[in-house]
């Protein structure tokens, strides 16, 4: 079981890691060696998790996530597979401290007090274009 930032513990078996061809720096070396890395985890059926933080995560983490619920970290920035891999895990541990993190509730507020003047200017402005546009009505003298 790996632990992740001291918060929560993910099963290993959660997790995959494909070593890719990179793009990128590394001279003659990129075409020779694996060394970007493609971490998979199973977020769906993942058992170290609560039902609350996958969903955050399946939410968070939107075009990231496949259709079966499989969250992919693709890390490619340095030239070795070990600091590879060590990106692509802290970006999981990230993910899942930013799930892990509870949901801040909405407190209702009212409008302030420069929208209610700005509305009621526009009414106004409103108002004054009709009344302009209305026809002259004969007034007797």
């Amino acid at each position: 079981m790996g632990q992740f930032e001291g918060k929560i513990g993910v099963d290993e078996g959660d997790i995959e890691e494909r070593f890719v061809r990179s793009s990128g720096p590394g001279g003659q070396n990129v075409n020779k060696v694996a060394t970007a890395v493609q971490l998979r985890f199973d977020v769906r059926n993942s058992r170290s998790l609560s039902e609350g933080v996958r969903e955050r995560l399946l939410r968070l983490a939107g075009k990231r996530v496949t259709g079966d619920g499989v969250l992919v970290i693709e890390a490619s920035r340095f030239r070795t597979r070990e600091r590879n891999r060590q990106d692509a895990r802290d970006r999981l541990a990230q993910w899942l401290e930013k799930a892990a993190a509870p949901v801040k509730p909405r407190r209702k507020t009212g409008p302030t007090a420069g929208s209610k003047e700005r509305r009621l200017a526009d009414k106004q402005m409103r108002s004054e274009a009709k009344r302009v546009r209305r026809p002259v009505s004969p007034s007797e003298d």
